[in-house]
């Protein structure tokens, strides 16, 4: 099958956020068909879509009721018909999102096939990712369950084999309906250790993150399932090292195509707890991405990203999203696509949406951000350092609604939005972008070279100026070609020696000097040369 996705960008719709059709406050299906046009222009390939199934919605969607109905905030079956059959119809393909590492509580296998979970009569030591036990007592049973998320997300048993075989049925009935893809919810959790042991300081990972049977389930789906289908499959996998990566997307595998890596994200924490801030320090980032660019070559196969729906906004959290926005948005945009993988591009990314500052935390909706603010403020830290944590790492900041235009509530709806638009809407949205010099034109241009040049799927890429903490260069390199990029991270200027090769990307309207390379604030420029 031809590996079509390495050439393809992806744009993630976060449903509940994007278009609100009916002026409920809430994005739907209906909603998304209506900017598809939008979309096309941009020149992505393939939609993620954030989960639509039915849910009682404890998580935005991830602690699913029901994976063949859905939720009625988003629409009917018939409208996700459509939406396939418009995407279908210009060329795109939908990646729905797939959350099989746990459910709801509220699915029917909670009281129907209760085996199809994860009981214990004692509870060992894990927390859950959002704070609190990882397990819950079950009146009924008599047991506590296990639920490395919500208390209303119990995690699935996959040493059940009929629970594994109802899971695959699930996913054909969707790619017979037409889905072109999944990306996989946490997906390297659902193997545990089956003794349970207590982790160190209640942190039991090393016994569910890259499991036991991990490869053997995945081998497993693809034999039964994947392998069956033209489909592009991306695992979201914390705790994922290179050397698990290259497994998991070994092409003699059978496993996925690709990887989520969080490594990158969590080099602006001091600790490995996420609200523990410190500034990032550039060399970290160039070391990570280098090492994963090359590690993979050959072997693998990267997916890029900044941004997605768990994750604060780049612009904010390694640009400037002040005097600098538009420039550091390109910058980068271009440190990214130009790097060997499957570019992903979080809605509002590509006209430069920043991170929001709510006053209280009433304002804010995400579960992991209320049971942190309500857990470190029973431990006595005070409101302005629990909330300074948030307006940099939270969830929320992606999850405010899209800024369409200048209108009340950012266009996004004529309702009440489920959460604030943030109020910079005035000023950042999409109505400027037709014109030459905005991010959305800037990412149009970056998603066309990738489709046009070879030397982005498949070149090799070197770190240049490895020690430097304020700018980020790198080559990439194929038989008679090279390009060379340069990302300024910093408000300062730098010289360097100028580059061979012809200007191809440029964030400013010229360079500076024909002479030398002088980058001025945030400054991206990319040279191509044949030789």
């Amino acid at each position: 099958m031809d590996e079509w996705w390495k050439r393809s960008a992806v744009y993630q719709v976060y449903p509940r956020s994007f278009k609100d059709s009916n002026g409920d406050g809430i994005g739907d299906i209906q909603g998304i068909i209506q900017k598809l046009d939008y979309l096309q222009e941009l020149g992505i390939d393939v939609i993620w879509l954030s989960p639509v199934y039915d849910s009682p919605n404890d998580d935005n969607g991830y602690d699913i009721r029901n994976y063949q109905r859905i939720m009625d905030d988003f629409g009917t079956m018939e409208d996700f018909e459509e939406l396939i059959e418009q995407l279908h119809n210009r060329g795109l393909k939908l990646m729905m999102d797939l959350v099989i590492n746990h459910t709801s509580d509220e699915h029917k296998w909670f009281t129907t096939s209760p085996e199809y979970y994860i009981w214990r009569d004692e509870p060992n030591n894990w927390r859950s990712f959002f704070s609190g036990s990882a397990w819950e007592f079950d009146e009924l049973r008599e047991q506590y369950f296990l639920h490395l998320f919500s208390k209303k997300q119990p995690d699935l048993n996959w040493q059940n084999p009929e629970m594994r075989k109802a899971v695959y049925e699930m996913m054909r009935w969707w790619l017979d309906k037409g889905v072109d893809g999944f990306r996989m919810d946490v997906i390297n959790l659902i193997s545990k250790d089956p003794e349970f042991p207590d982790g160190p300081d209640g942190d039991g990972s090393v016994y569910f993150m890259n499991g036991p049977k991990i490869h053997d389930y995945l081998q497993e789906m693809n034999s039964e399932v994947l392998s069956k289908y033209d489909i592009v499959t991306v695992g979201e996998m914390p705790g994922a090292t290179v050397t698990d990566a290259i497994q998991y997307t070994g092409k003699e595998r059978r496993e996925v195509n690709m990887i989520f890596t969080f490594e990158h994200m969590g080099l602006d924490q001091a600790s490995g707890e996420k609200w523990d801030l410190k500034p990032l320090q550039l060399t970290d980032l160039k070391y990570n991405l280098e090492h994963w660019q090359n590690a993979l070559h050959n072997k693998g196969w990267n997916s890029l990203y900044w941004n997605n729906h768990d994750q604060p906004r780049v612009v904010s959290r390694f640009g400037n999203d002040m005097e600098y926005r538009v420039e550091s948005a390109k910058m980068l945009a271009a440190c990214l696509h130009f790097m060997q993988g499957t570019p992903y591009i979080y809605q509002g990314e590509e006209i430069g949406m920043t991170n929001v500052r709510f006053e209280g935390i009433d304002e804010y909706q995400d579960i992991e951000t209320r049971n942190m603010y309500a857990e470190k403020s029973l431990q006595g830290v005070p409101h302005e350092k629990i909330m300074e944590s948030i307006y940099v790492k939270g969830r929320d900041n992606a999850r405010t609604p899209m800024q369409w235009s200048s209108e009340a509530n950012g266009g996004f709806t004529t309702g009440t939005p489920w959460i604030a638009v943030n109020p910079n809407y005035s000023v950042i949205n999409t109505t400027d972008k037709d014109e030459d010099n905005s991010i959305y034109q800037f990412y149009k241009k970056l998603i066309g070279l990738r489709k046009t040049m070879a030397i982005i799927t498949q070149g090799d890429f070197t770190l240049l100026h490895r020690e430097d903490e304020k700018v980020f260069a790198y080559t990439r390199e194929i038989r008679d070609e090279k390009l060379t990029v340069y990302c300024n991270f910093s408000s300062d200027n730098h010289t360097f020696e100028m580059p061979e090769g012809e200007l191809l990307v440029h964030n400013y309207e010229s360079p500076k000097n024909t002479e030398k390379l002088v980058l001025r604030p945030y400054e991206t420029i990319v040279f191509y040369k044949k030789f």
